[in-house]
């Protein structure tokens, strides 16, 4: 067999390797219990060697999301990963209802910002034009599920990080300006890894894999009211659409 040599395309094999079985993982392929295959045949698989898929192996049991069993090989051990249905009525509480007790949210830091050419389109306000942008961390039972960024249009919305601080809630605090009920107007979602930032926030480890879901809220007139990038750990959420 061929060795391979441990980077590919500017990204370490192991990586690579480490990625593919989350995702087989992630997609249902494989499932919790279920056994891995051999060393040999993963290696085989990524034209490998066995040392780099024992890495991949070994990141992944840091994890959590393997387990080795002496004689009886490597198993699937990821924790139970929440849905979180993605629709017309998209909202963080109500989406886990039933699967975690107390949600939360933390404002991680918020300033006043010229809208960027994708934030100005989303809100339907010319480019530079200024926005509140806001940097938050939401929790499933203390436990961290989602880092995003929202913009919103500082004409409407001028104090909206004080008020989130105080109601701890974005459907509190757009019920506050008068905004009784909103809907999703879009959402577009993609996969990538995590970056040092994220990486700490959300407890993860490096090369962990996120699901990015950019999304615009209007208002019962449909007009758009927030713009944002909301990033979820692979490995704890799954979104359904």
């Amino acid at each position: 067999m061929t060795v391979a040599k441990d980077i590919s395309g500017g990204v370490a094999l192991w990586r690579r390797i480490a990625d593919a079985i989350r995702l087989d993982i992630v997609g249902g392929k494989l499932a919790s219990g279920d056994r891995l295959p051999t060393e040999a045949v993963l290696a085989e698989r990524f034209s490998a060697n066995r040392h780099t898929v024992r890495r991949a192996l070994a990141v992944l049991a840091d994890e959590g999301v393997v387990g080795a069993e002496q004689g009886r090989g490597t198993f699937v051990r990821c924790a139970r990963r929440l849905s979180y249905p993605i629709g017309k009525r998209t909202r963080f509480s109500e989406g886990l209802a039933g699967q975690a007790r107390i949600t939360s949210g933390q404002l991680l830091s918020s300033r006043i910002e010229n809208a960027s050419a994708a934030a100005a389109t989303a809100l339907g306000i010319k480019a530079g034009a200024k926005v509140v942008r806001m940097e938050t961390l939401s929790l499933a039972d203390g436990r961290p599920l989602s880092r995003a960024t929202a913009w919103l249009d500082y004409r409407s919305f001028a104090d909206f990080a004080g008020r989130y601080t105080a109601l701890g809630s974005f459907t509190a605090v757009f019920a506050s300006y008068g905004v009784a009920d909103y809907s999703r107007a879009s959402t577009r979602i993609s996969a990538r890894h995590a970056d040092v930032e994220e990486t700490k926030l959300l407890g993860l480890t490096p090369g962990a894999i996120l699901l990015v879901s950019e999304a615009v809220d209007v208002d019962a007139a449909g007009n758009p009211i927030s713009y944002a990038l909301s990033r979820f750990p692979a490995e704890r959420m799954e979104l359904v659409v």
